[in-house]
C-alpha cells in the first residue's frame, strides 16, 4: 500500500509539473514570475550589419538608414533588426544590423525570418481583399451563412466585416470565457494544421459585446475569419493565402510558422529580455502559434512584407474601388468612427511627417509576437513601402516601430530630390 501511495504522489506530482510548466514558463516570459537566473546571452557590441541598395537614386538615403536602424537597435538593445522599402512598385533598399542567432554567431540578413506577429492580419486582410474582388465572399455577409458561423449562436448575426474590423464581440487570448482553449493560448504546445481546429478552441466562449456595439481587438476574431475564408473559398486557409497571395506577389519567404523543432535555415532565435537598458538576453521558450495563424503566425522578411503592401496599391492586384472599401475606418452601429482608425484589418490613421511633408494617411500593421516585433506601412501618397522587423520585444511597442517615421522621412525626401525640377 505503502509503495502504491508513494507512487501515486509521484505520478501526481510529474503530471503537475507536465501541466504547469507552460504556464509558469508563460507568466515569467511575461515578466510576471521570476525567471531562473542561467540562460542569458551579452549582445556582442560589435555589429555586422548589411545594406542592399536596389535603386542607385537611394544610394546615400540607404547609408542613413542602415546608420539610423544601428543606432536604434542600440537603443532598443534588440539583437537584430531588419528593414526594407519599397518605392514606386520595386524594391529600392533593404538593411539590416545585428544578429539573427548570437549564440550560433548568425548575422541578420535579408533572407533571415522573423515572427511578424499581428501584422499577419494585414495578410489575412489581402487574401479578403482577393475573395471579396472575385465576388466570392460579401463583406456583410452574416456568419450564420456559413457552418462556422453556427458553432455558437451568438456568432449567427456577426458579418465578415465586424470580424476583420474587430467590431464583433470576439474576446482575445485571455478574454476567452473558454477553459480549455484558454489553457492552449498559454502553453503554445500544440499544432493545428487545420484552421477550423483552432476555431474549435474559443467557440463556446461568450461574446464581449453584441455586434457592432464597440470595438474591441481580438485575434481569436481573426482566426474565425480564416475559417469563414476557407469555407466560402472550399480550399484550406493556408492554400488560398499561398495561391492569392504569396505565389502572386513573388513572397518566397512568407509562410506559417513551421512546428517546434523544424525552424527553417533563415528563421532568426527569438530573445526576451528583464531589463531593456541592458543588452542581456535569453532565448525565447520553443512555442507553437499555429492555433493564431490568421492572426498572428506567420513568418515573413521585410523585402516579403513592402511586397504585400505594393500589391495592395498595385490596382491590377487589388482595384481602386476594394482598396477604398479596406482603407476606410469602419464605423459602429451608432455612426462613430471606431477608437482606433481601424479599418478592414489594416489600421488608417493620418500622421503629420513636418516640413516640407506635411500630413500623411498611413495603411499599417504592426505585430508583437514571443521575442519578435513587426511593423508595416503604406504610404499611398508617395507609393512608398516600409517594413521592420526584429527579434526581441520592446515593453512600448512604438519604441521599436518609431525608427518608421524617421526612415520614412529619409527615402520620402530621397525621392522628391530625385523627381525632376
Amino acid at each position: 500500500m505503502r509503495k502504491l501511495a508513494l507512487f501515486t504522489v509521484i505520478f501526481i506530482l510529474i503530471a503537475s509539473y507536465i501541466m504547469l510548466a507552460p504556464v509558469y514558463q508563460f507568466y515569467a516570459h511575461r515578466g510576471e514570475a521570476p525567471m531562473p537566473p542561467w540562460g542569458y546571452v551579452t549582445i556582442p557590441a560589435d555589429s555586422p550589419s548589411f545594406s542592399q541598395v536596389e535603386d542607385e537614386r537611394y544610394t546615400q538615403a540607404a547609408e542613413n538608414a542602415t546608420d539610423i536602424l544601428e543606432a536604434h537597435r542600440q537603443n532598443i538593445n534588440s539583437p537584430g533588426i531588419s528593414a526594407a522599402v519599397a518605392i514606386e512598385g520595386k524594391l529600392v533598399w533593404a538593411g539590416g544590423a545585428g544578429w539573427a542567432d548570437i549564440e550560433a554567431d548568425k548575422p541578420v540578413n535579408k533572407q533571415t525570418q522573423f515572427r511578424i506577429g499581428s501584422t499577419s492580419k494585414a495578410l489575412t486582410s489581402t487574401l479578403l481583399a482577393r475573395l471579396v474582388q472575385k465576388n466570392t465572399l460579401d463583406l456583410d455577409t452574416p456568419l450564420g451563412t456559413f457552418d462556422v458561423g453556427n458553432l455558437n449562436p451568438n456568432w449567427k448575426t456577426i458579418t465578415v466585416r465586424q470580424l476583420a474590423s474587430h467590431m464583433a464581440g470576439l474576446p482575445h487570448y485571455g478574454d476567452s470565457t473558454e477553459w480549455t482553449g484558454l489553457y492552449r493560448f498559454m502553453t503554445l504546445n500544440t499544432r493545428y494544421e487545420d484552421v477550423l481546429d483552432a476555431v474549435h478552441l474559443f467557440d463556446e466562449s461568450e461574446l464581449l459585446f453584441a455586434p457592432g456595439e464597440d470595438f474591441s481587438y481580438s485575434s481569436l476574431g481573426t482566426v474565425l475569419l480564416s475559417a469563414v475564408m476557407q469555407e466560402s473559398g472550399h480550399a484550406p486557409y493556408q492554400q488560398l493565402m499561398q495561391t492569392e497571395v504569396f505565389t502572386a506577389l513573388g513572397m518566397e519567404n512568407t509562410y506559417p510558422e513551421p512546428p517546434i523543432g523544424k525552424a527553417t535555415a533563415d528563421m532568426a532565435r527569438f530573445y526576451w529580455r528583464s531589463d531593456e537598458s541592458k543588452p542581456i538576453v535569453r532565448p525565447w521558450r520553443d512555442v507553437d502559434l499555429s492555433h493564431r495563424l490568421a492572426g498572428g503566425g506567420f513568418i515573413s522578411t521585410p523585402s516579403d512584407l513592402v511586397k504585400l503592401g505594393m500589391g495592395f496599391i498595385d490596382n491590377r492586384f487589388i482595384s481602386a474601388d476594394v482598396r477604398k472599401q479596406f482603407w476606410t475606418t469602419q464605423t459602429l452601429n451608432n455612426g462613430q468612427e471606431n477608437e482606433q482608425n481601424y479599418a478592414i484589418g489594416w489600421r488608417v490613421p493620418t500622421y503629420d511627417y513636418g516640413e516640407g511633408i506635411g500630413d500623411l494617411m498611413i495603411a499599417n500593421h504592426g505585430g508583437v509576437s514571443r521575442g519578435s516585433q513587426s511593423w508595416l506601412m503604406v504610404i499611398p501618397q508617395y507609393k512608398i513601402v516600409l517594413a521592420v522587423n526584429s527579434n526581441a520585444n520592446t515593453e512600448t511597442f512604438w519604441d521599436f516601430g518609431g525608427v518608421s517615421t524617421e526612415l520614412a522621412r529619409t527615402f520620402i525626401k530621397a525621392q522628391q530630390q530625385s523627381q525632376p525640377k
